[in-house]
């Protein structure tokens, strides 16, 4: 799944991917131009997310129980 994930990354121009010739090989991602124009944007989601954090999970314990 991971390899999948960053496959699709590097597809959409968000990362690179290099291959170094060693024993075993390894490999480095790093974030392109386009994948740093990103992080102002999902660190806005992350600051969401952590401000309604509380208010989620009581709608999911809500949503459980009607669904029960």
């Amino acid at each position: 799944m991971l390899t999948e994930t960053l496959r699709h990354l590097q597809r959409d121009g968000l990362i690179t991917r290099t291959v170094y010739p060693t024993v075993p090989p390894s490999v480095e991602y790093a974030l392109t131009d386009l994948g740093n124009s990103l992080l102002v944007p999902l660190g806005s989601l992350v600051d969401w997310s952590s401000a309604h954090h509380d208010r989620v999970r009581d709608a999911r314990q809500r949503y459980d129980v009607a669904a029960a």
